[in-house]
């Protein structure tokens, strides 16, 4: 996650209503599909691998088996496994803790077993940490966008694997965001933070199997990596075609369909747009104080934006800057979530709010951050299209596009 938890909000009515156009035939053809889970595989064939060896699980709640029984509860059922050590990402081992919160080491309860915090003290596991530890399982549903601070952890992990010489095992999970579509600027490394490690876009349409793939080949991690894969995934699938209940990722990504929109307002708030965070609702909208709401809807939709409608919209933060301020603005309706282009309608709603006068970078440097690049900030601030801004990252998102296609595993 980004300092904002890297959510999303509620535009569709439930999951099954995720289609509402082009899409629907190929939802309701794929949703009775059965997913078998990395780490279902894993508990069925794999754990048996490393019976005699000391084992480290780096999850949270979504680490949990197609059937929802956690892959900790799992693996002491099934006996055999020596786990030793669990480690917590970003929220915690629970998920309970705010975006951005530091939390502090612990022991589980249920288990008895030490937890070590990974976004706290420090967001790598140290030599004291991996004492006596031989194998470290990665199981964590990430949400398909670089600033989620999932894969950064993953990437640490097998740093650390790397310079102790430890196993790495990552049980592969859906993208819920599916894995056809990209877009976005890809990082440039000078820019590379905690919400982005590494040049990939925004949107990378890869699981975090593929990605630990791509990060320790090409980006020369150089870990010994095993990824256990899944079985009935496509690329074309978003969450809502798998059949798997979704886990919320973190407080402010309740829903799978929040992944899909995500990337629409989580990027915006610096540039003077507000997002919703602060409701029930979490980037489900996109305006702010003072905006014309139905001018700002005019706006996006002469825009003819594929897969999505906006409807003028008014909201009140209870947690926050914006705090008991009434808001305005849209809220974001898909109707073809295969189609949306999600960060390009980012782009959009700064480019909107600049019509307004509203476009206003308060702390340059965390918008930066958060796009990977200064190039979207700046061109905006310049007066440049949203068309213009869109063209300028497209030769990047072709070379990764084809660097992506050398560690895909469906």
């Amino acid at each position: 996650m980004s300092r904002n938890g890297l959510s999303r909000p509620a535009f569709l009515a439930g999951a099954g209503a995720v289609l509402a156009s082009a899409g629907a035939p190929r939802a309701a053809a794929a949703r009775n599909a059965r997913i078998t889970l990395g780490d279902d595989a894993f508990v069925h064939d794999g754990a048996a691998q490393l019976r005699g060896r000391a084992v480290g699980i780096v999850t949270n709640p979504t680490g949990a088996l197609s059937s929802g029984e956690l892959l900790v509860d799992a693996l002491a059922r099934a006996g055999g496994v020596n786990v030793k050590a669990l480690f917590g990402p970003e929220h915690g081992i629970r998920g309970s803790a705010g975006a951005g919160e530091s939390v502090g080491s612990s022991v589980d309860e249920k288990t008895g077993l030490p937890v070590f915090s990974l976004y706290g003290k420090t967001r790598r596991p140290t030599a004291e940490m991996l004492s006596g530890i031989d194998v470290l399982v990665f199981d964590i549903q990430d949400v398909g966008a670089r600033p989620y601070t999932y894969v950064s952890t993953m990437a640490y992990v097998m740093q650390a694997a790397a310079q102790y010489g430890k196993d790495v095992w990552v049980l592969d999970r859906p993208n819920p965001t599916g894995g056809a579509l990209i877009d976005g600027p890809v990082l440039e490394p000078k820019f590379a933070s905690f919400v982005g490690l590494y040049p990939i876009p925004e949107r990378h349409g890869m699981t975090v199997g593929e990605l630990a793939r791509l990060i320790n080949d090409h980006f020369g991690v150089g870990c010994r990596l095993r990824v256990v894969p899944m079985q009935g995934w496509s690329r074309e699938m978003l969450w809502a075609d798998t059949g798997l209940t979704w886990i919320p990722t973190s407080p402010n990504m309740p829903f799978a369909r929040t992944t899909l929109v995500y990337l629409a307002t989580g990027l915006v708030d610096e540039g003077g747009v507000n997002n919703g965070v602060g409701t029930d609702r979490p980037f489900e909208y996109a305006g702010g104080f003072g905006f014309d709401a139905a001018a700002f809807r005019d706006a996006l939709a002469a825009r003819a934006i594929p897969g999505v409608e906006f409807e003028p919209a008014e909201w009140v933060p209870v947690r926050g800057f914006w705090k008991d301020k009434t808001l305005s603005g849209v809220t974001i309706n898909l109707t073809d979530p295969y189609r949306f282009p999600s960060v390009r309608t980012a782009v959009e709603f700064l480019a909107a709010a600049r019509a307004q006068g509203k476009f206003r970078v308060a702390h340059g440097n965390i918008m930066d951050r958060d796009w990977g690049t200064d190039s979207v900030r700046l061109a905006l601030a310049a007066g440049a299209s949203a068309d213009a801004v869109v063209t300028a990252w497209r030769p990047g998102l072709a070379a990764f596009r084809a660097l992506r296609g050398r560690y895909l595993l469906y």
